[in-house]
């Protein structure tokens, strides 16, 4: 009942989503040449031989099935990889392994998808993570096409919606013949909203390469800090750059000299944080308009895109966001990986069991406010060793994950020797 009830209102939705998409490429959230793929054409064409779509929800998910992508077309699959976001069709373009082929998702909206689906005839589907659109894949179960949900993940707030919904919550997960699920507890969920079959395999993300950095960039910068103090705050969103100026504020008379390097989530909020550090009287330098590092400068403002690998590698210790000012929190394993002492907030349940995980081998300190923040920061700043001991500790965490791309190509070995070409 509540499937039709959402079939209908998004087929009553139809004549205005083109007006939609519009007033997004007005405002710079969608790619105004490749618009029409939103509605699922497009003037690639479909490669001979037995194709597989991927589809990976934003940039963290697009980076942990760059490993998948490349083993699939070792077994000689043609690759197609949908996102929905700008950001995360930048980084394709520069990272997806040739021949691959990057579209945007249609919205899911009926004759959309269906337009989508007859074009490209995909023998496979592998669907990363939680973005489950009910038109697409009941449209996919209904053509009978083998589909698996890839690192399958369930926050606290998405498990208890679906869980209002059973009926529901069954009918879009029917299309998935199996669900491989980041971890024990999200097995446990799968399963309770009747996924059909469910195992965990690690999660993805975690088994990922380091992220990249410009080796040139990375040592013009280290020079131009020297032997300043520093910390970041790292993949924060607006709120959480109040309490980083909260923060150096306060560490700065135990630290002359201090400098916060501040990374938003979303580098376009860049231009109005720093006009917020700006306006509480900070020296604000912006890497996105070339401002260079000099001696009175407050806080260095990270605002591009894809060089969060580089600001790892410059800090010492990282705080990562969304986990004070707005909850979830952002994945910690990438700051982990290269080499930071760890500052989480209270809420990290989007990567609920890997920060649980650091906090338990203490490569991670749990803080519940700004003053705890504070307080860690100062702490950290002084004490070297216990930061090379959270190091350690963090690289040992890691250690665990490195097999989950090799175990979840072993799940997925039946389908891809087994699938029929269309």
């Amino acid at each position: 009942m509540l499937y039709g009830a959402y079939r209908t209102l998004t087929a009553l939705a139809g004549p205005a989503l083109p007006r939609w998409l519009d007033y997004r490429a007005r405002r710079g959230k969608e790619d105004v040449v490749r618009l029409s793929e939103r509605s699922g054409a497009t003037q690639v064409l479909r490669p001979a031989g037995r194709l597989a779509w991927f589809h990976a929800a934003s940039m963290g998910e697009s980076l942990s099935i760059l490993p998948l992508i490349e083993a699939v077309q070792t077994r000689g699959w043609q690759v197609l990889v949908t996102t929905g976001t700008l950001t995360s069709a930048k980084l394709l373009a520069e990272r997806m392994p040739a021949p691959a082929i990057h579209q945007f998702v249609p919205l899911d909206h009926l004759p959309w998808v269906r337009r989508f689906l007859d074009h490209w005839r995909p023998d496979l589907v592998l669907w990363t993570e939680s973005e489950l659109w009910p038109n697409t894949l009941s449209e996919i179960a209904a053509r009978q096409i083998p589909a698996v949900l890839l690192n399958g993940r369930l926050s606290d707030r998405t498990f208890q919606g679906w869980r209002r919904w059973p009926g529901f919550a069954r009918d879009v997960l029917k299309a998935f013949a199996l669900v491989i699920a980041q971890s024990d507890d999200d097995k446990a969920r799968f399963a309770a909203l009747g996924a059909r079959e469910v195992i965990s395999s690690g999660n993805l993300k975690l088994a990922a390469a380091p992220l990249p950095a410009d080796d040139a960039v990375l040592a013009a910068l280290r020079a131009a800090i020297g032997m300043r103090p520093h910390w970041l705050a790292a993949s924060i969103h607006p709120g959480e750059d109040v309490i980083a100026g909260q923060v150096h504020h306060a560490v700065k008379p135990q630290h002359p000299g201090l400098l916060t390097i501040v990374v938003p989530r979303h580098p376009q909020k860049g231009a109005d944080m720093a006009a917020a550090f700006t306006a509480r009287g900070f020296k604000v330098a912006r890497r996105s308009v070339n401002e260079p590092i000099v001696p009175a400068t407050d806080v260095y403002m990270g605002d591009t895109m894809g060089e969060l690998g580089l600001f790892y590698r410059l800090s010492p210790l990282a705080f990562i966001g969304k986990s004070l000012a707005v909850g979830g929190g952002q994945n910690p394993a990438e700051a982990a990986q290269l080499g930071c002492a760890l500052i989480l907030g209270p809420d990290m349940s989007n990567f609920r069991e890997v920060a649980a995980d650091f906090i338990k081998k203490r490569a991670a300190i749990e803080v519940r406010n700004a003053e705890a923040l504070a307080a860690a920061v100062d702490w950290l700043l002084k004490d070297t060793r216990t930061r090379a001991a959270m190091d350690e500790s963090g690289q040992a965490a890691m250690a665990r994950h490195a097999d989950a791309v090799a175990e979840t190509l072993g799940h997925l070995a039946p389908y891809l020797d087994g699938a029929q070409i269309r």
